[in-house]
This record gives structure tokens, sequence and C-alpha cells, in this order.
């Protein structure tokens, strides 16, 4: 397994490229950044300064969407950041929650997701592509990045079986892992792919602590955060058709202000309980959290990216990086 964190780009930019700096130092692989550019600074500046303070460390979106920007603007971005870095980006991509609900707008389909896929691949390779029924080609991009692509609904998971070279789950409940590669598998045998070849990502929170009842309260955003997904899934889907770890948690849910969306102590959570925070996220004791990612990798998750906004972040990212990954 390999690892990675999430930074929420609300840091100051040179803190982003120091973080990265110290996580590369710490055995971190990967160095992820939301895209919510209307809630938070613009993601791609910061990527930047990361390139910059990194050597080795892979860097990407955790996630942008195909509906923000204009496509063509997304594929410059990264093919440019790949010239910077020396080929080290990697796309996560979804359907848009946050940056396009502010903006009063809905998620983009499955459907729109894979040609999105498909369209971007082709412009940071350097094919011509017919975007909005315009030849339109980046001469002078190469080597496109790998595709990372979130999703958590049967539809956008099989897709993601068939296209994705990555798939981004944001939750660390092994057996809800175990039900969304079931249709990610499915989707690979369609598209005639190993599904083995496929890498797999859990991203949370985590917080070392022996004490449960504060550990808890670092976290019960990130429980919050699923749920926007999750009301979208019971509008596409019949109850039979999800299963009740991940639906039922939301039926006490109240109106979610998008404005302290990943804030510690938000009053978006208080319908969270302390069970959904323990399955989704990794509390507790050092103990604790290797062995629940021992369980994650059974179930064939490849990467564990640690969502790192708990507050206190330096701190948190030496003492995991020392008691929990130092030691795996």
């Amino acid at each position: 397994m390999e690892f990675g964190f999430t930074l929420k780009p609300d840091v100051a930019l040179e803190r982003a490229a120091a973080l990265a700096k110290r996580a590369e130092a710490c055995g971190f692989t990967y160095g992820w950044i939301f895209d919510s550019h209307v809630l938070w600074k613009e993601p791609y500046v910061a990527l930047t300064l990361m390139a910059q303070a990194t050597k080795k460390m892979r860097l990407g979106t955790c996630v942008t969407n195909p509906a923000t920007r204009d496509l063509t603007v997304t594929a410059s971005l990264f093919a440019t950041l790949n010239l910077i870095s020396g080929g080290r980006m990697e796309l996560g991509i979804g359907r848009g929650d946050s940056s396009r609900r502010v903006l009063g707008k809905k998620p983009v389909s499955w459907s729109q997701l894979e040609a999105a896929v498909a369209e971007f691949r082709d412009l940071t390779s350097g094919k011509e592509v017919q975007h909005d029924g315009q030849p339109t080609h980046l001469s002078w991009a190469k080597d496109s990045p790998r595709v990372w692509i979130a999703g958590y609904g049967p539809k956008v998971l099989h897709m993601a079986g068939r296209v994705a070279d990555g798939i981004i789950l944001q939750f660390a409940d092994p057996a809800l892992i175990a039900w969304c590669m079931g249709f990610v598998k499915e989707g690979a045998r369609a598209a005639g792919r190993d599904a083995g070849k496929i890498e797999v990502m859990s991203a949370a929170p985590v917080w070392v602590s022996d004490d449960l009842k504060a550990a808890r309260e670092r976290v019960r955003w990130f429980p919050a955060l699923v749920s926007n997904h999750v009301m979208d899934l019971i509008r596409q889907y019949k109850p039979e058709e999800l299963p009740p770890a991940l639906t039922s948690f939301v039926q006490d849910r109240g109106n979610y202000d998008y404005q302290h969306h990943c804030e510690v102590g938000s009053d978006n959570a208080d319908f969270v309980s302390d069970e959904v925070i323990d399955r989704f996220s990794l509390i507790g004791p050092a103990e604790a959290h290797r062995k629940k990612l021992q369980a994650l990798a059974e179930v064939g998750v490849t990467q564990f990216n640690i969502y790192l906004m708990c507050g206190d972040e330096e701190q948190s990212l030496a003492g995991w990086s020392r008691d929990v990954l130092a030691k795996l």
C-alpha cells in the first residue's frame, strides 16, 4: 500500500508546499488537493508550488470535475504541470459536489464524466479532438497523466472499472469498499480489462489518540461530506440497490451549508453518529490505525489518502508517520 495526503486549499500557499515537502520526507508518495475554487483558493497555484517543493511525489486533484472549467483549460493546466513536475501529475476527477453546488449547479452525469475523461486523455497526449464541434489540440502536450475517478454509485463505479487507472473511494469502511469494488470489477470485465491493475484509493481523515471522544470531534465533518453524495444516490436508485450501511446514516440530516464544508466543529455534522465516524475514518490508538489499514489492504486498497484538514496538520502528519506509517 502507498500513502498520500490531501489538503483543503484554505491553507497558505507556502504552507501547502512545506507540508508536501515534509510528507515526502516522511514516506508519502502522493500529494492531493481539493478543487472548489469559490470556497477556497485556486488549487493549481498550490500544485505548482508543491511540485517545486518535492522531487518524486506524485501530485493531483482529489477531485476536480469536467464542468467548473472548460475541459481544454483543465487539460492545459495538467499538461503544463506535467512539464513543471517532470511527469508527476495525476488527475483525480468526479461528477462535482461543492464546486458545482456552491454555484447553484448540479453535478455532471456519469456519461458526461466518461466522455470528459476520454477527451482529457487525448488533449494531454497531443491528439486532436472535436471540442464543441471545433477541431482542437494541444500541440505541445504529451504523456497524459493517469486518471483516478471518484464515485459511490453503481453506474459511475461500473464506468470507472471500464476506463479509470484508479478509483477514489471517500471512506475507510472495508465492507463498503468491497461493495463498491464489485461494480468496478464488473465494469473492468465488460471492457476486457484486468481489474487487478486498477489502483484503489481509500480517502479519509485520521486522528491518533486514546481519547476517542476528542478524536471523533476532529473528524465528524467527514461523514457529513460523504452524505452529500449519498443523498444523490438515494434520489437515483431504489433502496434495495444500495447498502443500508451507506444510506441509513443520512435519515436525520438537515440542511448542508457549503460555506462550512469540511470544517471541524461545523453544525453540518450534528446528525453524524459515533458509529459512522468509526467506520468511515481512522481514529483511536496507533495500533487501531494499523489494523484498519490491514483490513483495507485485504479488500484491495492500494493507496490510503489522509484528508489532512483536522487541525494541527504538521503535528498530525509527523505523529501519524512516526506511530503508524513507520511501524507497518
